[in-house]
């Protein structure tokens, strides 16, 4: 048996990308001989993230179905027609033993190429309210492995695993202590810390919010670390002081969950896979511009949990100073939610989702 090859396919987003490459870095640590190789949708981001973790890509000529008839809608079969194609011809060429799909429209073409190729493919879903793409493939694939619970009703029950999704090695424990995360975003150690991430871009309705709410936090006498994304740095800078933070983008996501009492989030799969780990109070605000609108279902499964609060973007105006000064106020509510998002994470997730994969190595 010579060296195993695998194929993954993923992207559109960091949250489709980055497991695929924490997937990756798994399997290369279990098989450090292994050939691998990336797919992806040609001006999508993991033409740049693939590279920089060290792995080839190929990029397919794919987009999306808009959600009306555009111009890009009507190249839609022929862009499909050519993925197809170029994911046969690099399935064949690249001769994969196993063939792995973390969801994103990029993932489409290779996966059904591979399966009818008698490739064995495993999917990753990360959101709680599975992904077009991934259903479509369902019944192709010989394992899916999931976050959340429920998940049958997407896919056939016998193949689904609930292994979680793929986080940060360096958040599985958090080795920073508060005082030392203070110092270096130049913070005060002994006032309490208000976390804002939008997400890797940004997010305009959660940066407005902030912004208007620059004075109650003030009053609150409570202290910004605020990711605002880099689409909307240079609107924000002028923000900056002493107990105001404003950054493009947060490289130390270690230092900036140490240094945070309270988190408010995006409600994307990865943030909340990393949100569990973290263990602070989270308020989150889903956003509503996202396919099937799986933001506000994740956060929703959090919150039945008791383990996350969360207000839409239309309640922000009425309800959030009031949902914000009750949860500061209250070390019990803190505290409760902290101990309830632990107890759904999965630190392990990466090693069960490859586990999964080695069993079809045999």
């Amino acid at each position: 048996m010579g060296n195993y090859r695998f194929i993954l396919s993923g992207g559109g987003t960091g949250g489709h990308i980055y497991p695929a490459i924490a997937i990756a870095n798994e399997l290369k640590r279990r098989h450090p001989e292994a050939e691998f190789l990336f797919v992806g949708a040609k001006d999508k981001m993991e033409m740049e993230k693939v590279p920089q973790a060290g792995y080839k890509i190929e990029g397919l000529w794919i987009s999306g179905l808009q959600r009306k008839l555009t111009l890009k809608n009507l190249m839609f079969p022929l862009k499909l027609m050519s993925s197809l194609f170029r994911a046969r011809q690099i399935t064949k060429q690249f001769k994969p033993n196993v063939a792995i799909g973390t969801g994103g429209f990029a993932s489409g073409p290779l996966i059904k190429m591979a399966a009818s190729a008698k490739i064995p493919c495993v999917l990753q879903e990360q959101n709680s309210y599975a992904g077009i793409t991934n259903k479509l493939l369902a019944r192709k694939a010989k394992s899916i492995c999931v976050a959340y619970d429920g998940m049958e009703q997407f896919f056939p029950k016998e193949k689904i695993t609930k292994t979680g999704n793929p986080v940060r090695s360096d958040l599985v424990n958090l080795k920073v202590d508060k005082k030392e995360a203070a110092q270096f975003f130049e913070l005060d150690a002994n006032k309490k810390t208000i976390l804002i991430i939008g997400g890797s871009l940004g997010a305009r309705r959660v940066n407005q919010l902030i912004e208007k709410e620059l004075s109650f936090f003030k009053k609150q006498q409570v202290q910004l670390l605020w990711q605002c994304g880099k689409l909307y740095f240079e609107e924000y800078k002028k923000y900056n002081s002493d107990s105001v933070k404003v950054l493009a983008f947060l490289n130390r996501m270690d230092y900036a969950y140490s240094a945070a009492d309270i988190v408010i989030s995006r409600a994307g799969a990865g943030s909340v896979s990393e949100l569990c780990l973290v263990g602070k109070p989270v308020l989150f605000i889903p956003s509503p511009n996202v396919a099937e609108d799986h933001q506000t279902k994740n956060a929703k499964a959090l919150v039945a949990e008791d383990a996350a609060l969360m207000l839409k973007e239309s309640e922000l105006d009425t309800k959030f100073q009031q949902t914000f000064v009750d949860l500061m106020g209250s070390d019990d509510a803190q505290n409760t939610l902290s101990a309830n998002i632990k107890k759904l994470a999965m630190p392990k997730a990466t090693e069960h989702i490859v586990d999964e994969i080695e069993k079809l190595l045999k």
